[in-house]
């Protein structure tokens, strides 16, 4: 019996194609899917590395062997595939393997309408069927593949929830990364008052440019550059499979996803006055004051998607943001899509005469220092060596909803917790100022790394 628990992570499936990933173990985790589903369609999108294609064509052989129906899509961001999920009403794969390098490949999961699947949800079950190998299905006819282009459809669904026709006319810099942004940009953008210059829109899995992964700042400094050249109004860079959007300010200064998650969350709350905001435990406290400023209810979650989803159906929020770019919308089946996030932050621009600058900083509250990663022999020694050193002290704060967070007085405060997938514990630190940032991620920083 094979192993496919390398593979098989706690929110998708993602590994080197032709050592972990190839045709029969896909075919297999089509025929599983299928099983878990129950049919009678499965929809199937992917993104343009070269391995894509057949991956994806593997999983409907094994999909249809169960007597169950595909509809391809084809090219297609992660988004666009939670909306084909959600307006079909179908279970969907997406394969992609977002921003990571090109010789690896994943599939996203969903079932109808979008909603997630994970380890609990019914991953588990996919990984243990699909490691035993899975039969054709006996006494049902073969299913069948047809293919439907939903690129338009996503793009009119979009500018129906973001009107941005009254726009005043903007310049905005759109890096794609060589990835699926330069599918669906054009079409999405196509008729609005906005001028769109292009970065890096040839798909292309081998990303020649840069890594398709703009939380990192390295992978920015083509825009920021492009967006000061330009004089543009502002930046917008997208991830591998366009999920995930990160922006930049008119003089090509980043602004952090708390700041969006906190703007689109007044824009969100001013169409339904009194509703439930999701933030993560990561996001700066300033998103909680601003959402209650405006009459919302924030509620705090753990860091993944799985869990903002899950939380979103309980409460029946109208919004969620991570500190990752990741925002999700109640209006798109409660799944994530950096497109709908962009095309807000660009409304909210467009309809006043400031700068983007001046726009998002009523938004940024505090310094934060990003995510910093340490590799670690002993995550759970380290934990504790902090959980011992900061606890005892007047008026500190702990808190283990997801790894440890511990709040100092005044305000300060940093979230310490463990990666799932590797030996790292990852930081994250928020205060007043970048002087007590830099403070207190040293402190933390000298006990973690010994």
């Amino acid at each position: 019996m094979r192993d496919l628990s390398g593979i098989v992570k706690a929110y998708d499936i993602r590994g080197v194609v032709g050592e972990q990933l190839d045709a029969d173990v896909v075919r297999d985790f089509g025929a599983a899917f299928a099983r878990l589903v129950g049919g009678p369609t499965v929809v199937i999108g992917h993104d343009m590395r070269d391995s894509s294609p057949g991956l994806a064509a593997a999983f409907a052989e094994g999909v249809t062997a169960q007597g169950v129906d595909v509809v391809n899509i084809g090219l297609a961001s992660t988004d666009m595939l939670y909306f084909a999920s959600g307006k079909l009403d179908l279970p969907g794969a997406m394969f992609t393997a977002s921003h990571n390098p090109a010789k690896y490949n994943g599939i996203k999961l969903c079932r109808a309408g979008a909603a997630p699947v994970g380890q609990d949800s019914g991953l588990g079950q996919i990984r243990q069927d699909a490691e035993e190998g899975v039969p054709d299905a006996e006494g049902v006819a073969k299913g069948a593949v047809t293919e439907q282009d939903m690129l338009a459809d996503y793009a009119a669904y979009l500018r129906e929830l973001v009107d941005l026709s009254g726009s005043r006319p903007l310049k905005v810099v759109v890096d794609a990364g060589n990835g699926m942004g330069g599918h669906t940009v054009p079409k999405v953008f196509e008729g609005l008052p906005i001028e769109i210059v292009p970065m890096y829109f040839e798909l292309d899995g081998d990303f020649p440019n840069h890594e398709a992964n703009p939380l990192d700042p390295k992978n920015i400094v083509d825009l920021q550059e492009r967006v000061r050249e330009e004089g543009a109004d502002a930046g917008v860079a997208f991830d591998g499979d366009a999920d995930r959007c990160f922006v930049v300010d008119e003089r090509g200064e980043p602004v952090s996803p708390s700041a969006i998650t906190a703007l689109v969350a007044v824009r969100e709350l001013a169409k339904d006055p009194g509703g439930t905001i999701i933030h993560n435990l990561i996001t700066s406290h300033g998103v909680p004051e601003i959402v209650r400023e405006h009459g919302g209810v924030p509620v705090r979650t753990r860091v993944g998607h799985s869990f903002i989803k899950e939380e979103m159906a309980k409460t029946g929020a109208i919004f969620g943001g991570e500190h990752s770019a990741h925002y999700y919308f109640r209006d798109f089946w409660r799944a994530d899509t950096g497109m709908l996030a962009a095309l807000h932050v660009l409304a909210a621009l467009g309809e006043q005469d400031g700068p983007l600058s001046a726009l998002t900083s009523d938004y940024a509250r505090y310094s934060a220092s990003g995510e910093i990663n340490s590799t670690v022999d002993d995550q759970q020694g380290r934990l504790a060596a902090i959980k011992a050193e900061f606890g005892g002290r007047e008026g500190v704060e702990l808190d283990e909803l997801d790894g440890l967070t511990v709040t100092l007085p005044g305000g300060s405060w940093f979230n310490l917790r463990a990666s799932n997938t590797e030996p790292l514990l990852r930081l994250n630190v928020e205060a007043a100022d970048a002087a007590s940032v830099a403070a207190l991620r040293d402190e933390v920083l000298a006990i973690v790394r010994g």
